[in-house]
């Protein structure tokens, strides 16, 4: 009989040995921790793992759906819970795995907001130039907006970046993306230029790799860079709605806009399935006949 707490430590340990980024693993967590929450009664401790069926697993579905969560969330939690009885079927732990069929809800088809060339450019030239706000720190945030959307890699992966990373001669980039797998893209002149002035006067603590970092010289966080990316949205835009992801998906879109394959674009953005990649066809899509309906005398 296995306790379901002591199976899911277990889970997490093999999570954390298998380079589970700092945010799945917080996420695991709470999630699990609600999971087991939900199947203690009071005064009560939780079912072995053995003895949650499918109709114990509904039910706490239905008490998700109770609550008023967003699909997101439910759909989240739901993949936490999947998870975890795949890994103990595997370990033979279960013989049966009551979640595989767990049904889900399903996300309303929605494309993600993509900035304009011009937009994003402006932003950049602005932040670049100092204006309207000039901050002391303005080389680092130059070299990694650029990057951002230069590499369109995320914002885990951008804070993640060691100085052995970057090759600024051959102008590669290795990023390290999801389920802790490595990939290299290539780094724009202007990206590359905006990473070269930032070194001139970057201040490590004595032993810190980090590429980016912050007023104590220490590795930047990704809290931090998304208040840098907002702040900056809105001086000089008035956006405050872009955020890191924003950087990622204009750079998707405006390459395949300019006609760039696919599946190139797959590799760039290091996505396990091609079906991910496709959203941003959609968008372009979109994009054109929002032009057409604007523009076209019998739209």
């Amino acid at each position: 009989m296995a306790a379901l707490r002591l199976s899911i430590e277990r889970y997490l340990a093999e999570l954390t040995r298998r380079g589970a980024s700092a945010n799945t693993l917080r996420s695991y967590v709470s999630d699990l921790e609600q999971f087991t929450t939900f199947l203690e009664p009071p005064g009560e401790m939780a079912p072995n793992v053995e003895n949650i069926d499918r109709n114990t697993l509904r039910e706490w579905l239905s008490y998700l759906f109770s609550r008023g969560l967003t699909t997101i969330s439910i759909r989240r939690k739901v993949a936490a819970v999947r998870s975890l009885f795949k890994f103990l079927r595997q370990e033979g732990v279960l013989t049966v795995n009551a979640a595989a069929r767990l049904r889900t809800p399903k996300l309303p088809q929605k494309l993600p907001d993509v900035m304009p060339e011009e937009k994003t450019n402006r932003m950049l030239d602005a932040v670049d130039a100092g204006d309207p706000i000039e901050k002391p720190s303005r080389e680092r945030d130059v070299a990694f907006l650029e990057l951002l959307y230069g590499c369109g890699i995320r914002v885990s992966e951008l804070v993640g970046i060691d100085l052995e990373n970057i090759d600024l001669n051959e102008r590669w980039l290795k990023v390290r993306g999801k389920g802790n797998k490595e990939r290299q893209v290539p780094v724009p002149e202007r990206a590359a230029a905006a990473v070269e002035r930032y070194l001139a006067v970057r201040k490590p603590k004595p032993g810190e790799h980090a590429l980016f970092l912050n007023n104590r010289g220490t590795r930047l966080t990704d809290r931090r860079v998304r208040d840098l990316v907002k702040f900056y949205a809105l001086a000089t835009t008035g956006d405050s709605t872009v955020h890191p992801h924003s950087f990622r998906h204009a750079y998707a879109t405006h390459l395949l806009a300019d006609g760039a394959d696919l599946r190139a674009i797959q590799e760039l953005l290091g996505h396990a399935r091609l079906s991910t990649t496709q959203k941003y066809t959609k968008v372009s899509l979109a994009d054109v006949m929002a032009v057409y309906d604007k523009a076209h005398p019998k739209a």
